[in-house]
Protein backbone atom coordinates (compact mmCIF):
# COMPACT_ATOMS: atom_id res chain seq x y z
CA UNK A 1 0.00 0.00 0.00
CA UNK A 2 1.38 3.26 -0.94
CA UNK A 3 0.91 6.51 1.33
CA UNK A 4 -1.71 9.29 -0.03
CA UNK A 5 -0.24 12.02 -2.11
CA UNK A 6 -1.89 14.62 0.30
CA UNK A 7 -0.12 12.69 3.78
CA UNK A 8 3.11 13.23 1.71
CA UNK A 9 2.62 16.79 1.12
CA UNK A 10 1.19 17.35 4.42
CA UNK A 11 5.03 15.95 6.10
CA UNK A 12 6.68 18.37 3.39
CA UNK A 13 5.57 21.27 4.99
CA UNK A 14 6.00 20.29 8.73
CA UNK A 15 8.71 22.77 10.17
CA UNK A 16 9.91 19.72 12.45
CA UNK A 17 11.64 17.12 11.08
CA UNK A 18 9.08 14.02 10.15
CA UNK A 19 9.78 10.44 8.41
CA UNK A 20 7.05 8.45 7.31
CA UNK A 21 7.70 4.30 7.18
CA UNK A 22 5.76 1.11 6.99
CA UNK A 23 5.06 -1.60 9.04
CA UNK A 24 8.45 -3.54 7.43
CA UNK A 25 10.41 0.03 9.34
CA UNK A 26 10.70 1.19 5.37
CA UNK A 27 11.68 4.73 5.06
CA UNK A 28 8.98 5.89 2.50
CA UNK A 29 9.59 9.69 2.91
CA UNK A 30 11.65 12.03 4.68
CA UNK A 31 10.52 15.89 4.76
CA UNK A 32 12.13 18.80 3.80
CA UNK A 33 13.43 19.68 7.58
CA UNK A 34 14.53 16.11 7.86
CA UNK A 35 16.88 16.55 5.03
CA UNK A 36 18.74 19.24 6.23
CA UNK A 37 18.96 18.14 9.56
CA UNK A 38 19.07 14.86 9.47
CA UNK A 39 20.33 13.44 6.21
CA UNK A 40 21.81 15.99 3.81
CA UNK A 41 24.38 14.43 1.32
CA UNK A 42 21.78 11.23 1.27
CA UNK A 43 18.87 10.53 0.74
CA UNK A 44 16.95 8.04 2.94
CA UNK A 45 14.04 6.81 1.25
CA UNK A 46 13.65 2.56 0.69
CA UNK A 47 16.26 2.60 3.37
CA UNK A 48 15.19 1.14 7.41
CA UNK A 49 15.01 3.63 10.12
CA UNK A 50 16.81 1.07 12.42
CA UNK A 51 20.00 1.04 9.87
CA UNK A 52 19.55 5.06 8.87
CA UNK A 53 19.32 6.47 12.66
CA UNK A 54 22.10 3.37 14.97
CA UNK A 55 23.01 1.44 12.19
CA UNK A 56 22.01 -1.23 13.22
CA UNK A 57 21.02 -4.73 11.18
CA UNK A 58 18.06 -5.37 13.34
CA UNK A 59 15.04 -3.73 14.53
CA UNK A 60 15.66 -1.45 17.95
CA UNK A 61 13.79 -3.98 20.44
CA UNK A 62 16.57 -6.71 18.96
CA UNK A 63 19.38 -4.74 19.28
CA UNK A 64 18.69 -3.81 23.15
CA UNK A 65 16.74 -0.15 22.75
CA UNK A 66 13.54 0.99 23.23
CA UNK A 67 11.94 0.78 19.87
CA UNK A 68 8.13 3.07 19.24
CA UNK A 69 7.01 1.18 16.53
CA UNK A 70 7.13 -1.98 18.59
CA UNK A 71 5.09 0.27 21.53
CA UNK A 72 2.87 1.82 19.42
CA UNK A 73 1.84 -1.84 17.66
CA UNK A 74 1.73 -2.92 21.79
CA UNK A 75 -0.67 0.26 22.79
CA UNK A 76 -2.42 0.98 19.65
CA UNK A 77 -1.18 4.77 20.25
CA UNK A 78 1.03 7.15 20.01
CA UNK A 79 4.55 7.02 21.72
CA UNK A 80 7.64 8.54 23.13
CA UNK A 81 10.91 7.52 23.26
CA UNK A 82 14.70 8.79 23.74
CA UNK A 83 16.94 7.63 21.44
CA UNK A 84 21.16 8.26 20.50
CA UNK A 85 21.21 8.95 16.81
CA UNK A 86 23.47 9.38 14.42
CA UNK A 87 23.86 12.58 12.92
CA UNK A 88 26.00 14.16 10.34
CA UNK A 89 27.15 16.07 13.75
CA UNK A 90 27.73 12.38 15.45
CA UNK A 91 25.50 10.57 18.13
CA UNK A 92 22.90 12.94 18.94
CA UNK A 93 20.48 12.49 21.96
CA UNK A 94 16.85 12.73 19.57
CA UNK A 95 13.32 12.65 21.18
CA UNK A 96 11.59 10.38 19.29
CA UNK A 97 7.27 10.74 19.36
CA UNK A 98 5.61 8.14 16.86
CA UNK A 99 1.46 7.73 16.01
CA UNK A 100 0.43 5.27 14.12
CA UNK A 101 -1.97 5.58 11.15
CA UNK A 102 -4.87 2.90 10.61
CA UNK A 103 -6.08 1.89 7.17
CA UNK A 104 -9.84 1.68 6.22
CA UNK A 105 -10.32 -1.68 8.42
CA UNK A 106 -8.85 0.04 11.28
CA UNK A 107 -5.38 -1.40 10.99
CA UNK A 108 -2.20 0.05 11.75
CA UNK A 109 -1.00 0.60 8.35
CA UNK A 110 2.36 3.52 8.57
CA UNK A 111 4.05 5.04 11.33
CA UNK A 112 5.17 8.94 11.44
CA UNK A 113 7.74 9.74 13.36
CA UNK A 114 9.06 13.21 14.78
CA UNK A 115 12.12 14.23 15.94
CA UNK A 116 13.40 16.55 17.87
CA UNK A 117 17.10 16.92 19.05
CA UNK A 118 17.73 17.04 22.98
CA UNK A 119 20.50 19.90 22.72
CA UNK A 120 21.17 19.46 26.47
CA UNK A 121 23.23 16.06 26.79
CA UNK A 122 25.51 14.59 24.57
CA UNK A 123 26.89 11.10 23.66
CA UNK A 124 29.93 12.15 22.38
CA UNK A 125 33.18 14.27 24.20
CA UNK A 126 31.53 17.79 24.47
CA UNK A 127 33.06 20.66 26.51
CA UNK A 128 29.47 21.63 28.42
CA UNK A 129 26.59 20.20 29.38
CA UNK A 130 25.51 16.16 30.21
CA UNK A 131 27.79 13.46 28.70
CA UNK A 132 26.88 10.05 29.17
CA UNK A 133 25.49 6.45 27.20
CA UNK A 134 25.41 4.16 29.66
CA UNK A 135 21.90 2.72 30.56
CA UNK A 136 20.96 4.40 33.68
CA UNK A 137 21.87 8.01 32.31
CA UNK A 138 20.29 7.42 29.71
CA UNK A 139 17.09 6.34 31.55
CA UNK A 140 17.75 9.61 34.16
CA UNK A 141 17.54 11.64 30.74
CA UNK A 142 14.68 10.25 28.99
CA UNK A 143 12.94 11.79 32.13
CA UNK A 144 13.90 14.86 31.70
CA UNK A 145 13.22 15.30 28.20
CA UNK A 146 9.67 13.81 29.50
CA UNK A 147 9.24 17.05 32.19
CA UNK A 148 11.42 19.38 31.24
CA UNK A 149 8.32 20.60 28.40
CA UNK A 150 5.88 20.98 31.20
CA UNK A 151 5.60 23.37 34.45
CA UNK A 152 5.65 20.12 36.82
CA UNK A 153 7.82 20.84 39.86
CA UNK A 154 10.99 18.15 39.65
CA UNK A 155 12.84 16.95 43.01
CA UNK A 156 16.45 16.03 41.89
CA UNK A 157 17.44 12.96 43.93
CA UNK A 158 21.15 11.36 43.94
CA UNK A 159 24.48 11.64 45.57
CA UNK A 160 26.97 14.89 46.17
CA UNK A 161 29.29 14.96 43.00
CA UNK A 162 26.52 13.40 40.65
CA UNK A 163 25.81 16.47 38.48
CA UNK A 164 21.93 17.79 39.88
CA UNK A 165 22.35 21.20 39.29
CA UNK A 166 23.49 20.33 35.56
CA UNK A 167 20.50 18.46 35.34
CA UNK A 168 18.77 20.96 36.49
CA UNK A 169 20.05 23.25 33.61
CA UNK A 170 18.98 20.70 31.45
CA UNK A 171 15.16 20.99 32.59
CA UNK A 172 15.87 24.68 32.15
CA UNK A 173 17.56 25.01 28.72
CA UNK A 174 14.90 22.02 27.47
CA UNK A 175 11.54 23.94 28.80
CA UNK A 176 9.44 27.03 27.19
CA UNK A 177 11.40 29.24 30.05
CA UNK A 178 14.59 28.83 28.41
CA UNK A 179 14.90 32.52 27.06
CA UNK A 180 14.54 33.83 30.66
CA UNK A 181 16.60 33.47 34.13
CA UNK A 182 17.81 30.77 35.49
CA UNK A 183 17.91 31.20 39.44
CA UNK A 184 20.00 29.26 41.14
CA UNK A 185 19.22 29.07 45.27
CA UNK A 186 22.22 27.38 47.88
CA UNK A 187 19.91 26.43 50.66
CA UNK A 188 22.52 24.84 52.65
CA UNK A 189 24.49 28.80 52.64
CA UNK A 190 22.05 31.01 53.68
CA UNK A 191 21.71 31.31 57.54
CA UNK A 192 18.14 30.95 58.79
CA UNK A 193 17.78 34.80 60.28
CA UNK A 194 18.47 35.86 56.33
CA UNK A 195 16.83 32.60 54.34
CA UNK A 196 13.34 34.47 53.76
CA UNK A 197 15.23 37.92 52.81
CA UNK A 198 17.45 36.11 50.29
CA UNK A 199 14.21 34.17 48.98
CA UNK A 200 11.50 36.50 49.05
CA UNK A 201 12.97 39.90 49.52
CA UNK A 202 12.37 42.88 51.67
CA UNK A 203 11.03 46.27 52.45
CA UNK A 204 12.71 49.57 53.42
CA UNK A 205 12.96 49.31 57.82
CA UNK A 206 12.29 45.85 57.75
CA UNK A 207 15.02 45.26 60.15
CA UNK A 208 18.06 46.75 60.87
CA UNK A 209 20.35 47.57 58.13
CA UNK A 210 17.57 47.27 55.36
CA UNK A 211 18.12 50.78 54.16
CA UNK A 212 16.33 49.93 51.17
CA UNK A 213 13.58 47.51 49.70
CA UNK A 214 15.46 44.90 47.68
CA UNK A 215 13.74 41.94 45.71
CA UNK A 216 14.52 39.04 46.49
CA UNK A 217 15.56 35.54 44.35
CA UNK A 218 11.98 34.59 43.77
CA UNK A 219 11.91 37.84 41.59
CA UNK A 220 14.86 37.25 39.95
CA UNK A 221 13.51 34.02 38.52
CA UNK A 222 10.66 35.75 37.45
CA UNK A 223 9.59 33.83 34.11
CA UNK A 224 11.89 31.42 34.23
CA UNK A 225 13.04 28.35 37.01
CA UNK A 226 14.07 28.86 40.98
CA UNK A 227 16.13 26.14 41.17
CA UNK A 228 16.75 25.40 44.74
CA UNK A 229 19.86 23.53 45.72
CA UNK A 230 19.82 21.28 49.13
CA UNK A 231 16.68 21.94 49.65
CA UNK A 232 16.92 19.19 52.70
CA UNK A 233 19.04 22.04 54.59
CA UNK A 234 15.96 24.37 54.67
CA UNK A 235 14.78 25.37 58.60
CA UNK A 236 11.61 24.40 59.34
CA UNK A 237 10.23 27.55 60.16
CA UNK A 238 10.78 28.77 56.54
CA UNK A 239 9.47 25.31 54.73
CA UNK A 240 6.04 26.57 55.55
CA UNK A 241 6.36 29.75 53.70
CA UNK A 242 8.08 27.91 50.38
CA UNK A 243 4.91 26.00 50.59
CA UNK A 244 3.29 29.08 50.36
CA UNK A 245 4.46 29.59 47.68
CA UNK A 246 4.19 26.22 45.52
CA UNK A 247 0.63 26.18 46.73
CA UNK A 248 -0.62 29.29 45.86
CA UNK A 249 2.01 30.93 43.43
CA UNK A 250 2.50 33.91 46.08
CA UNK A 251 5.06 34.95 48.34
CA UNK A 252 5.19 38.48 50.48
CA UNK A 253 8.69 40.54 50.95
CA UNK A 254 10.00 40.92 54.54
CA UNK A 255 8.23 43.67 56.03
CA UNK A 256 5.05 43.94 53.69
CA UNK A 257 1.47 42.62 53.56
CA UNK A 258 1.20 42.97 49.87
CA UNK A 259 1.04 39.57 48.57
CA UNK A 260 2.81 39.28 45.21
CA UNK A 261 2.57 36.86 42.31
CA UNK A 262 5.74 34.42 41.44
CA UNK A 263 5.69 33.48 37.51
CA UNK A 264 8.41 30.42 38.07
CA UNK A 265 9.12 26.57 38.19
CA UNK A 266 10.77 25.63 40.52
CA UNK A 267 13.61 22.38 40.32
CA UNK A 268 15.15 21.21 43.45
CA UNK A 269 17.77 19.08 45.05
CA UNK A 270 18.62 17.22 47.79
CA UNK A 271 21.23 14.35 48.97
CA UNK A 272 19.27 14.12 51.97
CA UNK A 273 17.36 10.77 52.43
CA UNK A 274 13.80 13.02 52.58
CA UNK A 275 11.81 10.13 53.37
CA UNK A 276 13.76 9.66 56.75
CA UNK A 277 13.61 13.01 57.83
CA UNK A 278 9.80 13.74 56.86
CA UNK A 279 9.54 10.56 59.65
CA UNK A 280 11.91 12.15 62.09
CA UNK A 281 9.68 15.36 61.70
CA UNK A 282 12.94 17.79 60.46
CA UNK A 283 11.45 18.05 56.97
CA UNK A 284 7.05 18.89 56.45
CA UNK A 285 5.39 15.88 54.98
CA UNK A 286 3.39 18.09 52.71
CA UNK A 287 6.35 20.47 51.42
CA UNK A 288 7.87 17.30 50.64
CA UNK A 289 5.07 15.76 48.60
CA UNK A 290 4.56 19.33 46.99
CA UNK A 291 8.31 19.07 45.74
CA UNK A 292 8.13 15.74 44.59
CA UNK A 293 5.54 16.10 41.66
CA UNK A 294 8.35 14.71 39.48
CA UNK A 295 11.76 12.79 41.26
CA UNK A 296 14.26 11.86 39.34
CA UNK A 297 17.19 9.53 40.74
CA UNK A 298 20.82 10.30 39.61
CA UNK A 299 22.98 7.37 39.32
CA UNK A 300 26.48 7.48 40.80
CA UNK A 301 29.50 6.81 38.51
CA UNK A 302 29.56 3.59 40.25
CA UNK A 303 26.52 2.38 38.03
CA UNK A 304 27.64 4.54 34.86
CA UNK A 305 31.16 2.58 34.57
CA UNK A 306 30.99 2.67 31.13
CA UNK A 307 30.81 5.98 31.03
CA UNK A 308 34.26 6.87 32.57
CA UNK A 309 36.29 6.97 29.43
CA UNK A 310 33.95 9.14 27.53
CA UNK A 311 33.67 11.47 30.46
CA UNK A 312 37.53 11.39 31.49
CA UNK A 313 38.24 12.70 27.66
CA UNK A 314 35.48 15.48 28.03
CA UNK A 315 36.64 16.38 31.73
CA UNK A 316 40.43 16.82 30.41
CA UNK A 317 39.18 19.29 27.76
CA UNK A 318 37.41 21.19 30.45
CA UNK A 319 40.41 21.31 33.23
CA UNK A 320 43.01 22.09 30.31
CA UNK A 321 41.30 23.52 27.36
CA UNK A 322 44.69 24.56 26.16
CA UNK A 323 46.71 21.55 26.04
CA UNK A 324 44.59 18.52 24.16
CA UNK A 325 45.62 15.97 26.09
CA UNK A 326 45.12 12.54 25.35
CA UNK A 327 44.79 9.45 27.64
CA UNK A 328 46.83 6.07 27.36
CA UNK A 329 45.28 2.76 27.35
CA UNK A 330 46.75 1.74 30.91
CA UNK A 331 46.17 5.30 32.20
CA UNK A 332 42.38 4.99 31.42
CA UNK A 333 42.22 0.95 32.78
CA UNK A 334 43.85 2.65 36.12
CA UNK A 335 40.99 5.47 36.14
CA UNK A 336 38.26 2.90 35.22
CA UNK A 337 38.99 0.77 38.46
CA UNK A 338 38.51 3.85 40.85
CA UNK A 339 35.32 3.60 43.10
CA UNK A 340 34.66 7.28 43.11
CA UNK A 341 32.62 7.38 46.26
CA UNK A 342 32.67 11.61 45.28
CA UNK A 343 30.80 10.32 41.96
CA UNK A 344 31.53 13.03 38.54
CA UNK A 345 32.90 15.87 40.97
CA UNK A 346 35.77 13.31 42.00
CA UNK A 347 36.38 12.29 38.61
CA UNK A 348 36.99 15.87 37.70
CA UNK A 349 38.91 16.55 40.48
CA UNK A 350 41.31 13.85 39.91
CA UNK A 351 41.58 14.33 36.40
CA UNK A 352 42.76 18.18 36.99
CA UNK A 353 45.58 17.31 39.64
CA UNK A 354 46.52 14.58 36.78
CA UNK A 355 47.12 17.07 34.38
CA UNK A 356 48.87 19.15 36.27
CA UNK A 357 51.64 16.29 37.03
CA UNK A 358 51.61 15.64 33.62
CA UNK A 359 54.47 17.76 31.56
CA UNK A 360 53.63 16.27 27.84
CA UNK A 361 50.59 15.95 26.18
CA UNK A 362 50.04 11.89 27.11
CA UNK A 363 48.57 11.10 30.77
CA UNK A 364 50.07 8.11 31.48
CA UNK A 365 49.94 5.50 34.36
CA UNK A 366 52.37 7.16 36.23
CA UNK A 367 50.59 10.20 36.36
CA UNK A 368 47.41 8.83 37.58
CA UNK A 369 48.96 6.87 40.24
CA UNK A 370 50.75 9.95 41.68
CA UNK A 371 47.37 12.41 41.45
CA UNK A 372 45.76 9.21 43.17
CA UNK A 373 48.14 8.99 46.25
CA UNK A 374 48.31 12.53 46.57
CA UNK A 375 44.56 13.23 47.25
CA UNK A 376 41.86 11.87 49.84
CA UNK A 377 42.67 7.55 50.43
CA UNK A 378 39.86 5.57 49.33
CA UNK A 379 37.95 4.31 52.89
CA UNK A 380 36.40 1.07 53.59
CA UNK A 381 35.56 -2.53 51.51
CA UNK A 382 38.36 -4.81 49.53
CA UNK A 383 37.75 -3.07 46.53
CA UNK A 384 38.63 0.54 48.25
CA UNK A 385 41.51 -1.10 50.15
CA UNK A 386 43.25 -2.55 46.75
CA UNK A 387 42.98 0.94 45.01
CA UNK A 388 44.99 2.28 47.69
CA UNK A 389 47.66 -0.27 47.95
CA UNK A 390 47.95 -0.07 44.07
CA UNK A 391 48.02 4.09 43.99
CA UNK A 392 50.70 3.28 46.27
CA UNK A 393 52.54 -0.23 45.08
CA UNK A 394 54.44 0.38 41.66
CA UNK A 395 54.72 -3.06 41.56
CA UNK A 396 51.68 -3.13 41.45
CA UNK A 397 51.14 -0.65 39.26
CA UNK A 398 53.59 -2.34 36.85
CA UNK A 399 51.55 -5.49 36.98
CA UNK A 400 48.63 -3.75 35.92
CA UNK A 401 49.83 -1.92 33.31
CA UNK A 402 51.63 -5.09 31.68
CA UNK A 403 47.98 -6.57 31.34
CA UNK A 404 46.60 -3.77 30.24
CA UNK A 405 49.09 -3.47 27.34
CA UNK A 406 48.79 -7.28 26.53
CA UNK A 407 44.56 -7.15 26.31
CA UNK A 408 45.33 -4.39 24.09
CA UNK A 409 48.20 -5.82 21.73
CA UNK A 410 46.24 -9.20 21.77
CA UNK A 411 42.85 -7.47 20.20
CA UNK A 412 44.36 -5.45 17.69
CA UNK A 413 44.09 -5.91 14.44
CA UNK A 414 46.44 -3.13 12.41
CA UNK A 415 49.29 -1.88 12.28
CA UNK A 416 51.82 -0.49 15.34
CA UNK A 417 51.27 3.11 13.76
CA UNK A 418 47.23 2.93 14.49
CA UNK A 419 48.20 1.21 17.52
CA UNK A 420 50.30 3.89 19.38
CA UNK A 421 47.48 6.67 18.19
CA UNK A 422 45.04 4.31 19.83
CA UNK A 423 46.86 4.64 23.30
CA UNK A 424 48.04 8.21 22.83
CA UNK A 425 51.32 7.40 22.90
CA UNK A 426 54.58 8.11 19.90
CA UNK A 427 55.93 5.05 18.04
CA UNK A 428 58.62 4.90 20.05
CA UNK A 429 57.13 4.73 22.83
CA UNK A 430 55.14 1.83 22.12
CA UNK A 431 58.30 0.29 20.90
CA UNK A 432 60.07 0.54 24.07
CA UNK A 433 57.13 -0.84 26.12
CA UNK A 434 56.69 -3.89 23.85
CA UNK A 435 60.25 -4.54 24.16
CA UNK A 436 60.12 -4.35 27.99
CA UNK A 437 56.75 -6.85 27.74
CA UNK A 438 58.94 -9.41 25.48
Amino acid sequence: MKPLPELMSFLEGLPEPHILFDTQYRILAANAAYRRQFSPARSVVGRTCYEVSHHFSVPCDQAGESCPLVKARESGQRERVLHLHHTPKGEEYVNIELAPLLDATGAQAFFVEKMEPLRVAQGQVSRQGLIGRAPAFQQMLGLVARVAPSQATVLLLGESGTGKELVAQAVHAASPRAHRALVAVDCSSLPENLFESELFGHERGAFTGANAARGGLVEAASGGTLFLDEVGDIPLPMQVKLLRLLETGTYRRVGSTEPRHADIRVVCATHRDLDRMVTEGTFREDLYYRLSTFPIHLPPLRERQDDIALLATALLERVAPQRKLSISGPALHLLQAQSYPGNVRELRNLLERTALLCDGDTVEVGHVQQALASGRRPLGGPRASSMADLALNPGTLKTLERAALQQLVAGHQGSRAELAAQMGISQRSLYRKLKALE
